[in-house]
């Protein structure tokens, strides 16, 4: 009788186990996109906590932070007063230009034998031509696709405002947050965790200036090159490189083939050939030479794991995830450091612990 209400209580209590973990699920799962924004938030927080502690120095901390998110602030829409007219009025002109680019491509290809045959086959040039024609045409009803898109835009808008005012909160309040933890810890313990942390927030501020440096050669190098190609909207295709190039592994190759479907219209067959063999170049001398050099200070994560965790990042968190993922790679692997050493520290001291007597193992002598 007793086996079976042990057996019983037993069954009972795994069966509320897996509920309360699926139920723990179910809420995870429904508050993802809350969850998201903290985990952004947090990551902005560390990432702005280096400049805020260098302006403490010199004045209150309420008043660096001000600072520090003004200027953050700032960009954005300094880059967009900059970037969007210019980028609405080259629209229009391309947009205008797009038959005269059919008409050089078609010249081109009806000069070439081997594109003559292919073209022949298929007929790629008069589709391309017929497409350009009623592009002009669609000009005017870009305001209701516009209109439609104004919710999501919107949306946007709250959730970019969120998360800011969040991690306004975290850089505000975090240093006091995780003082008030650390103190419920041991002294011993509590040094261990402090200097995790202090390591995980060098590596992620690190790695956000390594990555914005790295991010602003690669576009004013593009601009440069698009310049002297002639390409008439480089300006707004440099920032296309430069937020592209913040995405590790294929961020960069991502913004250069979309320069390169431009340079395609505007400057074809030289600017795309041009560009393409730039590109290639300078994502190598990128790989091997400047991210190192930038880097070398900021994380040390293998390239596997670095794949991986841009795939996990970008499939939970989108774009933003895939940017986060190696900061967060160097978190984990910071905090796995730790710990082992930890452990190790443990079994060592176990080990030690009690040390063999003198003589030990040694005979007797006989009386």
């Amino acid at each position: 009788m007793p086996a079976r209400e042990s057996t019983s209580r037993l069954v009972v209590r795994t069966v509320l186990i897996v509920v309360a973990v699926a139920l723990a699920l179910y809420v995870i799962y429904q508050l993802r996109k809350p969850i998201s924004w903290l985990v952004i938030a947090a990551f902005i927080a560390v990432a702005v906590s280096g400049p805020v502690n260098v302006l403490t120095r010199k004045m209150s901390r309420g008043l660096s932070i001000a600072i520090v998110y003004v200027v953050l602030l700032l960009i954005p829409i300094g880059i967009g007063a900059a970037i969007v007219p210019s980028i609405v009025n080259q629209g229009e002109d391309l947009a205008g230009n797009a038959p005269d680019y059919a008409r050089d491509v078609t010249t081109f290809v009806n000069e070439n034998p081997t594109l003559s045959g292919l073209n022949d086959k298929y007929d790629i040039t008069a589709k391309l031509q017929e497409e350009a024609n009623k592009l002009p045409e669609k000009i005017p009803d870009a305001a209701g696709t516009l209109g439609d898109i104004g919710v999501g835009v919107v949306n946007s808008v709250f959730a970019a405002v969120t998360i800011f005012i969040l991690s306004i909160f975290m850089v505000a309040g975090g240093r006091r947050w995780i003082e008030g933890f650390l103190a419920t810890r041991d002294p011993e313990h509590a040094e261990r965790m402090k200097r995790t942390l202090d390591h995980i927030g060098a590596a992620v501020g690190n790695y956000v200036g390594g990555a914005l440096v790295q991010a602003t050669v690669a576009a004013l190098t593009a601009f440069l090159v698009l310049t002297i190609l002639g390409v008439p909207f480089a300006a707004p295709l440099a920032l296309i490189i430069f937020f592209f190039d913040l995405i590790p592994v294929v961020g960069a190759t991502i913004g250069a083939v979309l320069v390169a479907v431009v340079t395609l219209f505007v400057n074809f067959p030289v600017g795309l050939i041009v560009w393409v063999i730039y590109s290639i170049a300078y994502q190598q001398i990128e790989n091997y030479i400047i991210q190192p050099q930038i880097q070398k200070r900021a994380v040390q994560v293998d390239a596997f794991i670095v794949l991986v965790a841009v795939l996990f990042g970008s499939t939970l968190f989108g774009v933003i995830g895939a940017i986060l993922a190696i900061p967060a790679a160097a978190s984990i692997q910071i905090a796995t450091r730790e710990w082992m050493e930890y452990r190790r520290e443990i079994l060592d001291e176990e080990t030690g612990s009690v040390p063999p007597s003198p003589g030990q193992g040694e005979a007797e002598a006989p009386a």
